[in-house]
């Protein structure tokens, strides 16, 4: 049942959500949304293809069938237990039992709230909290990590606790995975409930740079869009197999895992664990064809590739992004991989895939951030005091339907409904977008604004540095100084000095070079491997008080 509340907004399944008349009418008239769930194409699948095989890992196959079946009777399980529209969260790495309670979530009408493995105790009691999550699954210990006994700690601070599910493992203070799957079969089958597609199926937290992160919440129909997205300009055909080395619960794992194989035909190959030698193993051995990740991923599977001497004749495409992506490792890879196109792409989870890359051009491919797809993108506010460029604003059938909390969005979205990211950019050639920075990571040193990516961009191609990240810090004289953060390739050390000389060779003007240097052998990253400037420039000024 739907119910108009003011304007701008609906109520679905009890939640409120943004809602858009005529983007509506667009995405549904273009088939980028439909009336069905994920729920109704597994249960097609299971019937038609019941064989085909959806998730790999390691050993474990599952087929269409299998899936079903286990979805099913865990689905059985939270409808007895919990009303339509609760929670469900898991905090699990990249395994099979993920895909099982995200569709056993989606058949019965819960919302599914994936929370990533490396988040600790802080994190972990405020998303429960303010999700109002009714059962958490979580491993028994990962990573030499015990989740059970942070589990055991977390849910005695909360006043309306989670039940909690382990998996692999025989705590004994918290229900066991397996236990489940035996009462539902003790249980007759029920009707589950018919779930409307513009209801709220997923909610993902960001990771905010400053308080507390925001649940972004997606609709079934969201990503039913972005994954149609993903079928018509990303070379996939039924079929193909991507290999899920990001984690499940950033946006990127999540639909690759758990949408592609049903919606695009596809098989997810999963990752436990990031190790590029593992992954070019797996490459071969499955012969993956999609792989998408951040700049991390693709340096150590291009340096992986090279010592196992093979070119990767299946990889189809990879895609690039989540982080700075040098144009030069773009045309490296490209000329490598035998038959990969490599391409940068551009999103957030709040509108993921605002750009779909190029397949068809590999200078545009390398040295800009992609085609629009399904989003409309604007530059808001050009200004040629930042590269002729200014904010991107997005708006498509794919973008959030909101926030956790409504009053988190005032800040977020313009007059007409268009997301502002908070990323600075321009275009290239009319269609091509750039990202030149953050707009709270601009400097401004007196007077002078300068965008760190553009810099970093350059200097990443220094015979010394491996990694770079240039942040602003206070100066009495200046107002801010840019401070560059170097993980050195080798034994040199780079100076202020030789950064100086690079930068000049380049041509570029004296007021955007970095005065300070320091050398840190990593950076810090998050599980997608982006960069936590705001970490860094915490770190910094800690340092010095």
């Amino acid at each position: 049942m739907q119910s108009l509340e003011k304007s701008g907004r609906r109520i679905i399944a009890g939640r409120s959500i943004r809602w858009d008349e005529e983007l509506a009418k667009s995405a549904y008239a273009k088939g980028l949304w439909v009336h069905e769930t994920l729920a109704d194409t597994l249960q097609r699948a299971a019937a038609h293809e019941p064989e085909r095989v959806l998730i790999i890992d390691g050993a474990v196959r599952l087929d269409a069938r299998t899936l079903f079946d286990k979805a099913n009777e865990l689905a059985q399980m939270m409808a007895r237990r919990f009303p339509e529209g609760s929670v469900i969260s898991f905090m699990l790495p990249n395994w099979h039992e993920t895909a099982v309670i995200y569709l056993a979530a989606t058949m019965a009408g819960m919302i599914a709230h994936p929370i990533l493995p490396s988040l600790r105790e802080h994190d972990l009691r405020f998303m429960l909290k303010d999700v109002k999550c009714r059962m958490i699954f979580i491993p028994e210990q990962f990573r030499q990590h015990d989740y059970a006994d942070m589990l055991a700690r977390v849910v005695e601070q909360l006043d309306e606790p989670p039940e909690v599910v382990v998996l692999r493992g025989k705590n004994s203070r918290f229900i066991a995975y397996d236990s489940l799957f035996q009462d539902a079969t003790a249980q007759s089958l029920q009707p589950l409930p018919s779930v409307d597609a513009n209801a709220v199926r997923m909610i993902m937290y960001t990771s905010g740079t400053t308080g507390n992160p925001k649940g972004v919440m997606h609709s079934h129909n969201s990503i039913h869009a972005l994954i149609q997205q993903i079928g018509e300009h990303w070379l996939v055909e039924p079929g193909d197999k991507f290999l899920v080395a990001s984690p499940i619960s950033h946006i990127g794992g999540s639909i690759y895992a758990f949408e592609c194989p049903l919606l695009l035909g596809a098989t997810a190959v999963l990752m436990e664990n990031w190790n590029a030698e593992q992954a070019v193993e797996l490459l071969v051995s499955e012969r993956c064809t999609h792989f998408a990740g951040a700049t991390p991923f693709l340096v150590q599977t291009l340096a992986a590739a090279r010592r196992a001497q093979t070119h990767l004749p299946d990889l189809k495409l990879f895609v690039c992004g989540g982080a700075s992506v040098p144009s030069s490792l773009i045309h490296e890879a490209d000329d490598y991989f035998e038959r990969a196109v490599v391409t940068r792409v551009y999103g957030s989870t709040e509108v993921p895939v605002m750009t779909v890359g190029v397949t068809d051009d590999v200078a545009h491919a390398a040295d800009t951030d992609g085609r629009p797809g399904i989003a409309h993108i604007k530059i808001s506010g050009a200004s040629d005091g930042i590269l002729d460029g200014g904010e991107v604003v997005a708006k498509g059938p794919q973008m959030l339907v909101g926030y956790v909390h409504a009053e988190d969005e005032a800040s977020v979205f313009d007059a007409e409904g268009y997301f502002r990211t908070g990323d600075l950019g321009r275009w290239v050639d009319d269609n091509y977008l750039v990202i030149v920075g953050r707009a709270k990571d601009i400097i401004i040193r007196n007077g002078e604004n300068i965008a760190p990516k553009e810099v970093e961009d350059l200097l990443i191609n220094h015979p010394d540095i491996t990694e770079i990240a240039i942040v602003g810090l206070p100066d009495p004289k200046t107002g801010e100084r840019a401070c560059a953060v170097i993980v050195p390739r080798g034994l040199a050390k780079p100076k202020v000095t030789d950064l100086a000389e690079f930068l000049v060779a380049q041509g570029v003007a004296k007021f955007k070079f970095p005065e300070q240097v320091v050398i840190w052998n990593a950076l810090p990253k998050n599980d997608a491997g982006k960069v936590l400037k705001h970490k860094i420039r915490s770190i910094l000024i800690d340092s010095t008080s």
